[in-house]
């Protein structure tokens, strides 16, 4: 008797992994700090706070520029109301649009699971012309906690027909907080190593890695799907 097994369904984080958000967010953190007399970021320094949340950058930000901790609601909402729309300087990296639809042709249910909060989220995926391709769309505000946490991702494959507490499935993402995340749930791991990453690769746990989105999809159809 032949058995078809269905595919395994594949997460994905944003920043860092599907697009490259740093310009548009060092730009608008700029926007705010210039708001506020304090000097610019470079975008090296901007980049390296990036995986964490809203929150975490600017918790970042305020440790590096020295600045009144009590100001970081202020700082937050001045920063959303420039970031809301900011996609003139996003870009998806190479080869992701080919490979998620490769994916997708292939029947693999895609989900995304990211710390950016969900309404910029999905204005990024509409932007792009890839919001269909994804079932299920978890950001920094859609769940009570964010990555590392498990919560998450769990959410995110939960809302791809995975069973949340014992799930047949991947993750892909770049960085420290994705690899912590996927080893919390448990789900084997894909890291990007072109993304956002500062630890040694061979430091964070994962299955395997790929630099260029074209290996992704065989990389995906060698893992079993039980």
């Amino acid at each position: 008797m032949n058995v078809c097994l269905a595919p395994l369904p594949i997460v994905f984080d944003l920043d860092g992994t599907l697009i490259d958000s740093a310009p548009d967010i060092h730009a608008c953190v700029n926007t705010v700090l210039g708001h506020h007399d304090t000097l610019p970021l470079t975008l090296d320094q901007v980049r390296s706070f990036i995986g964490g949340g809203v929150e975490v950058l600017w918790q970042k930000i305020i440790a590096a520029r020295d600045l009144p901790d009590d100001k970081i609601p202020d700082y937050i909402s001045a920063f959303m109301l420039c970031y809301q729309d900011a996609t003139q300087m996003t870009r998806l990296f190479p080869g992701v649009a080919e490979a998620l639809n490769l994916l997708a042709d292939r029947g693999y249910p895609l989900g995304i699971c990211t710390n950016k909060p969900h309404a910029v989220t999905c204005g990024i995926l509409d932007h792009f012309g890839i919001a269909n391709l994804f079932g299920s769309v978890i950001g920094g505000d859609s769940v009570q906690e964010r990555k590392p946490h498990p919560a998450p991702l769990r959410a995110a494959l939960l809302g791809l027909g995975a069973d949340p507490l014992n799930p047949k499935a991947l993750y892909v993402g770049d960085s420290e907080f994705d690899a912590a995340c996927a080893a919390a749930v448990p789900v084997p791991f894909l890291i990007y190593s072109q993304g956002y990453r500062h630890t040694p690769l061979a430091d964070l746990p994962h299955l395997a890695s790929f630099d260029d989105f074209a290996a992704l999809p065989g990389l995906i159809d060698m893992q079993p799907a039980d």
